[in-house]
């Protein structure tokens, strides 16, 4: 255990889907040293509320791959519906089950899907 002194914590939570399967999420600042650093995930983008109430703003996944990576456009775009947080879920085994969570905590048409 001494290996583990001096790293902060890292923040959890978890978000539950329509399907009622629950999803554990790692939380992070929305800001670009972090957000490089996704990969073979699902992020949401997420704000507060007044009371400190998390609200999702977009879902998207995201993989290893070029193709697959998260866009800066989809951080701006974030960033412009009040985001302030992204919660990243690791435990996907695959770009299949990335793409059916990132529908079963789908918010709606406009602010989910690939970054």
């Amino acid at each position: 255990m001494a290996g583990l002194r001096g790293t902060p914590a890292l923040a959890l939570s978890a978000w539950r889907g329509r399907s009622g399967r629950r999803y554990v999420v790692g939380i992070h600042e929305l800001v670009a040293p972090e957000f490089a650093e996704v990969d073979e995930a699902v992020v949401i983008a997420v704000r507060r509320d007044g009371a400190g109430i998390a609200e999702p703003v977009s879902v998207a996944a995201t993989g290893r791959s070029p193709r697959e990576r998260l866009h800066g456009n989809w951080l701006a775009r974030a960033r412009q519906k009040g985001a302030t947080e992204m919660h990243v879920h690791r435990l996907a085994e695959g770009e299949e089950e990335r793409r059916a969570i990132v529908a079963d905590l789908a918010l709606d048409a406009d602010a989910t899907g690939d970054a």
